[in-house]
């Protein structure tokens, strides 16, 4: 491995020596190195090398060009601040195609400490504030030069569209088996797609997008805990402002795990979702439009009615999209968001006034 690396470090016109390698095990798609260089003046530089699964990524290049936009952008408005930096070959380009097909990319290392999830409310805050602070950030960005490199990926009528088809369908003989999951997303469909049509409709405006806001996703200085960036930026296209904030925070205020077999122990904790809303509302208000702000709370409801449809959808066609760790962990995600999407449905007038709260704070 530290031939590949050398040579890509030498595409990427990298000065000095490899001094160290180090593996990166967090992630499980692209695989990830620190590779420090000992510099000319015998001081220490660490870079993350990246080669990307081009089996997930179908469309790498369009991944690349997209973020090089958007970071060339921030780098340009905001030059003092800490803003994610990928290097370029003679080319011109950010990524680098090896003879053996492998897809390569070079950013630079940021000292920093990440979050797989967390309890604490200052660090729930400091997240909903990173991805505030990214979609204002971008808020002048023209999202129109952007590739949708996943195309319909939250557009949660379609999903529906698609889940009741193969439902219709039942190719696998699965469907009677969740007729009662079947009949709850039924009686929400409309509603839980309400924010697709109108996004459809152009009454939503497209922003750009991070689509994979978790908690993780964030660097976080090592002292004050405040966040420095927000990372991974494959999945950047256009999209809803408010799904960003949806995805982040139905996730960090589930208060079990994602695939938490036993539903007793699933409910949204709406502290946590207070939390989080103080620090985005508070990076985005004045930038989003009103129908932004207020559509929050569906926003939560519509994509975690999203995610159980794509696990459920999974399920009952054969278990061919998620990797699974058992039989039936599809079914298990699936339940899991659809008794976290009903807590959120019956606590949806205190999240409403919470949203309400937070603002009447901020002005």
């Amino acid at each position: 491995m530290y031939l590949v690396l050398n040579m890509v470090g030498r595409k990427f016109r990298l000065p000095g020596e490899i001094y160290s390698v180090d593996a990166i095990t967090m992630g499980n798609i692209n695989s990830t190195y620190k590779v420090t260089y000992m510099q000319s003046d015998n001081s220490l530089k660490s870079y993350l090398f990246q080669r990307i699964n081009t089996h997930v990524f179908k469309n790498p290049v369009e991944i690349m060009e997209n973020i090089d936009r958007v970071t060339t952008f921030l780098r340009s408005k905001y030059p003092n601040q800490v803003t994610l930096h990928f290097h370029h070959t003679d080319e011109g380009l950010n990524y680098y195609l090896c003879e053996d097909h492998t897809f390569w990319r070079v950013v630079n290392y940021i000292d920093s400490v990440t979050f797989n999830s967390s309890d604490d409310a200052g660090v729930i805050e400091a997240t909903g504030k990173a991805f505030g602070r990214f979609q204002t950030q971008l808020s002048d960005f023209d999202g129109s030069v952007l590739y949708e490199t996943i195309p319909d990926f939250h557009n949660t009528k379609k999903r529906l569209d698609t889940l009741f088809s193969h439902v219709a369908e039942d190719p696998c003989g699965r469907v009677a088996e969740v007729q009662k999951e079947i009949d709850y997303i039924a009686s929400v469909r409309q509603k839980a797609a309400e924010l697709s049509v109108q996004f459809d409709s152009g009454e939503i405006p497209k922003r750009v997008t991070h689509n994979d806001t978790k908690c993780n996703n964030v660097l976080f200085d090592r002292v004050t805990k405040e966040p420095i960036v927000v990372i991974d930026l494959d999945t950047i296209m256009p999209g809803m402002s408010m799904y960003d904030f949806a995805d982040a925070v139905r996730f960090v205020a589930n208060t079990a795990v994602e695939d938490e077999p036993d539903t007793s122990k699933v409910f949204f904790d709406t502290e946590k979702f207070r939390a989080f809303a103080r620090g985005f509302i508070g990076e985005t208000y004045e930038a989003l439009e009103p129908i932004e702000i207020s559509s929050l709370v569906r926003a939560t409801f519509s994509i975690t009615i999203e995610l159980a449809a794509r696990f459920l959808d999974d399920y009952i066609t054969g278990d061919h999209y998620f990797r699974l760790a058992y039989p039936k962990h599809n079914l298990v995600r699936a339940r899991c968001q659809l008794k976290l999407a009903e807590d959120i449905e019956r606590k949806w007038d205190e999240l409403e006034w919470i949203v309400s709260d937070v603002i009447n704070n901020k002005q």
